[in-house]
């Protein structure tokens, strides 16, 4: 019983396919693709250095093309601030007179927060919204 050469290239690409599940590397997902592309290459007849040209050329355009573009992607995922970051540039409402002198109380984030202005010449009032520009141990920057 003599398997068909077609078949030979489906056993490889799942071949390739198992490590790619173990080891999560895409590379062996795009190895896989390419003997499934020369599978099909030698299902329609074609001889075995056309199917090898096919396997290389679709293996080597896929890690070419695909791997940088996800690799781009995952250095681009979205920083979620916390902590004192996620207070900075948010507004918050003055709940006791903020100067210089003495500082002040500001409510931030539901919370009541010692403030302090960014420019010791300003003053906010009871009342007032500012913006929180950093914070300083536990003081909130207010400008």
């Amino acid at each position: 019983m003599d398997i068909e050469v077609w078949v030979w290239w489906l056993i490889g690409a799942v071949a390739l396919g198992i490590p790619l599940v173990v080891t999560a590397m895409p590379e062996f997902g795009m190895l896989a693709l390419g003997a499934a592309a020369a599978s099909v290459t030698a299902g329609v007849g074609a001889g075995i250095i056309t199917q090898v040209l096919v396997f290389a050329a679709v293996s080597v355009a896929l890690i070419g093309v695909v791997r940088p573009i996800a690799a781009r992607h995952r250095a681009q995922r979205p920083q979620l601030a916390s902590g004192i970051d996620a207070l900075k540039g948010r507004q918050a409402v003055v709940v006791e007179q903020v100067d210089a002198g003495d500082g002040g109380r500001v409510k931030l984030g539901g919370e009541i927060w010692s403030a302090r202005p960014l420019d010791k010449s300003q003053s906010f009032a009871v009342g007032q919204e500012v913006d929180v520009v950093d914070i300083d141990g536990a003081t909130a920057v207010v400008m």
